[in-house]
């Protein structure tokens, strides 16, 4: 039986995929779900993607466990999402491989078109300013392309927080960043701020969708 928000009407749910590392991505994800909730009638539900790194090499890279609380997500889940925000570290630009290895478990969605017509949009993580910010959204763009999906970017909808130039701060008109520096450095309030902006943003995109 589906969920319905007090109105009586199904309650849409956008799903916040994620992979993450280090722990980064997971925070602005968490913070960004605060921000789907603030939506009447929309509830956003957290997801990892599948490691696809051997424990030994995690090991070595002191790569921390990750609890059973946030489950992992099938590919034939995203289908009963209404919006997707993806979120992901780069790599040289990209998005890292394990993501890009959950999108290649895709096909037979993209074959059958099952997720054209859905919202959706990317978060990031870079270790330095110019370590891809907007290079890692823009380059999985084609992703959602070939599924027909819709992409919603953030724009400048952030306001002054956009423009804020007294400390270091991740995150672009693509979507939500954070800059992780070699791994030791927080999120920041802004950078949390925006995640949470981009969640409510998309969840009202979701719901104006939903009822067009």
């Amino acid at each position: 039986m589906e969920e319905s928000s007090g109105s009586g009407r199904r309650r849409l749910k956008v799903y916040i995929v994620f992979y993450s590392m280090y722990g980064h991505v997971e925070g602005l994800a968490r913070r960004m779900k605060k921000g789907v909730d603030g939506i009447d009638g929309v509830e956003g539900v957290l997801f990892r993607v599948p490691e696809t790194m051997p424990p030994e090499v995690l090991d070595q890279m002191k790569v921390p466990e990750k609890g059973d609380e946030i489950p992992e997500i099938s590919a034939a889940e995203l289908v009963e999402a209404d919006g997707v925000l993806f979120g992901f570290p780069t790599r040289y630009g990209c998005m890292a491989a394990q993501m890009k290895a959950f999108f290649d478990s895709t096909g037979q969605l993209w074959k059958e078109q099952k997720l054209a017509g859905k919202p959706a949009g990317f978060f990031v993580s870079t270790g330095t300013q110019g370590g891809g910010q907007e290079t890692t959204a823009w380059t999985a763009i084609t992703q959602l392309a070939h599924h027909g999906m819709l992409f919603v970017p953030i724009g400048y909808t952030f306001g002054a927080g956009m423009f804020k130039m007294d400390s270091i701060r991740g995150g672009s008109p693509y979507g939500a960043g954070v800059f992780a520096g070699d791994g030791t450095r927080e999120p920041s309030e802004t950078e949390l701020s925006l995640a949470e902006h981009q969640g409510n943003y998309m969840a009202a995109i979701v719901k104006r969708v939903a009822q067009a």
